[in-house]
């Protein structure tokens, strides 16, 4: 196959088609700030879709999680249970309160955290158990929440790459007491670059959870119309996005299962080419998991020829990308948190990981280019 003149990227941005004319609405309605017309569409859309008690659109799945951490009033006497080979906003909000950070290692299977590992980590300052579902695919949470339950910990899911997953039938994000998804633009769906959202599952945390994403104050009465101003009730920040935001995350919304087909196909392609192949590992999930073709990446049996791949399918145009560098390794981690036990997983996965692009608007002639290309990589270093 001929090498392409155009690189072709790791990610692109969906685009519905929709996206002017919801936007066009938003700004003929004159109503830019948060909780408007697309928001209360798309928050409703959530709620109703993944069975969620409460959603507030956010900027950031970070803002999600920076929410969280002062929903369930995080403390510097806290400690935090979560895996290392995850995103820094993952740690970061609890961070931010002065918590400690204990991480764990991950699975060698999903890169889920190890279920198996949380217990050991508990101590008496032990405020929150955080799992992240790597690549979409859940982690063990019938498990997990057993522990919080014994433990009393509040149980938080990191699902930014997992909208749209599901763990025994039910979505991601509704199984903690508190889900936060990403809308960034290298997620399934997003809201034009940046955006996010919080899901609340314990009814306790709704009231306070309106007054600290309004900057602490009680504005959502105020747009509501039940009091005449609004004061300041509580500590909070801006954790709302504006309608122009919230417009183009509708667009998204509408075509949702189209956006899901696609990239299953996109993704089940990957799968039925290279699932026997023995250079590199594949993704894998258990029966219990539907995950939402997020992610699809490669684990090479060692880092030297994780490194020969990406430099040979970047000589062919095409783009691949590691993923985390181990929080417990890095200063800020060093400094932050701890690791619990042994690290048999993280860095080695951390290692030998590597992403292909895998996105809505890829199309099917530079995927078979791609795969045609790791073939091509096989027969030459393997």
């Amino acid at each position: 196959m001929k090498k392409k003149n155009k690189i072709i990227p790791f990610n692109l941005p969906v685009y519905s088609g929709k996206e002017l004319k919801y936007i066009d609405f938003a700004i003929r309605n004159k109503t830019f700030s948060g909780e408007g017309y697309f928001s209360n569409l798309c928050t409703l859309w959530i709620e109703n879709k993944l069975n969620i008690k409460k959603v507030f659109l956010t900027p950031s799945c970070t803002s999600s999680l920076e929410m969280a951490a002062l929903l369930l009033k995080i403390n510097k006497d806290d400690e935090i249970i979560m895996p290392s080979y995850t995103f820094v906003s993952t740690a970061n909000p609890f961070v931010l309160r002065g918590a400690k950070i204990v991480f764990v290692d991950i699975r060698s299977d999903n890169l889920n955290i190890n279920e198996n590992l949380i217990e050991s980590a508990i101590t008496k300052k032990t405020k929150a158990i955080v799992v992240m579902h790597y690549a979409g695919i859940s982690c063990e949470m019938d498990f997990i929440k057993n522990i919080s339950n014994k433990y009393k910990l509040w149980l938080i899911e990191d699902s930014a790459q997992s909208m749209m997953s599901k763990y025994k039938n039910l979505y991601l994000g509704s199984l903690g007491h508190i889900g936060c998804f990403s809308f960034h633009e290298t997620k399934n769906y997003t809201s034009g670059g940046e955006g996010g959202a919080i899901l609340i599952n314990d009814e306790s945390l709704i009231k306070r959870a309106s007054i600290i994403k309004e900057k602490g104050t009680n504005r959502s009465l105020f747009i509501k119309g039940k009091t005449n101003k609004y004061v300041w009730k509580d500590i909070g920040s801006s954790y709302t996005i504006s309608d122009i935001q919230a417009a183009y995350l509708w667009s998204q919304l509408k075509i949702s299962e189209k956006i899901q087909k696609k990239r299953e196909m996109l993704w089940k392609n990957y799968f039925l080419s290279l699932e026997n192949i023995k250079l590199f590992r594949i993704p894998f999930f258990n029966k219990n998991c539907k995950h939402n073709a997020n992610t699809f990446y490669l684990i090479f049996n060692d880092k030297k020829t994780c490194n020969l791949f990406i430099e040979y399918m970047k000589n062919n145009k095409i783009t691949t990308l590691r993923h985390y560098v181990p929080l417990h390794i890095s200063p800020a981690g060093k400094k932050f948190g701890k690791f619990h036990g042994n690290d048999i997983n993280t860095i080695k996965t951390s290692n030998n990981l590597v992403r292909l692009p895998l996105f809505f608007n890829l199309k099917n002639k530079d995927q078979k280019y791609i795969i045609s290309n790791i073939y091509n990589f096989i027969d030459k270093y393997s």
